[in-house]
């Protein structure tokens, strides 16, 4: 699951006659606090269309957690969810490959959201390098200008042409987190 959960709540909300710049919100949630209720961003009844603020509301209430109260505090509830899922998502491939995960690299839209990194980054315990955005599209570039030899060089080398042209941000891991790596 994936920013579908932010943008789908952004509609309802739209829908309802509140429109709210996504900036605005992500502006409230990262001054709202950090101790907000969260939920299993990974269930299934998240993932069709529709009212998503209610869906969220009935899993909150489910667990017996309060509904936030603001939108700040909503939308914070669903980056830290997801956030929490990710570093979920982390253990698991450590544990089935049996090596630790030293960085985690965000790319495509979610790579512009700033408190989604830092939460990501925080949640797992490792540092989040965010970028480039339009990563799919950048690597189909590449390997096409390999191809008619415009580029050469390896994965390596190709990659240190993306990490130049669109440097990334990092956001590196607090307390939160694990803490040794």
């Amino acid at each position: 699951m994936g920013l579908w959960l932010l943008s789908e709540s952004v509609r309802t909300w739209e829908r309802a006659g509140d429109r709210e710049d996504l900036e605005h919100l992500l502006q409230l949630a990262g001054d709202a606090p950090s101790d907000v209720p969260t939920f299993d961003a990974a269930d299934p009844r998240l993932l069709p269309p529709g009212d998503m603020p209610a869906r969220i509301a009935a899993l909150l209430a489910e667990a017996g957690r309060p509904v936030p109260a603001t939108r700040g505090e909503f939308v914070r509830s669903i980056l830290q969810s997801l956030a929490n899922a990710y570093a979920g998502a982390i253990r698991d491939i450590e544990r089935l490959t049996g090596r630790p995960v030293r960085t985690v690299h965000v790319v495509g839209g979610g790579a512009q959201n700033a408190l989604l990194c830092q939460l990501t980054a925080d949640a797992i315990g490792v540092p989040v390098i965010a970028g480039p955005v339009e990563a799919t599209a950048i690597g189909n570039l590449l390997v096409q200008a390999r191809t008619h030899g415009l580029v050469d060089g390896d994965l390596d080398a190709l990659r240190s042409i993306v990490a130049y042209s669109f440097p990334p941000r990092a956001y590196p891991a607090r307390a939160a987190g694990r803490t040794t790596r």
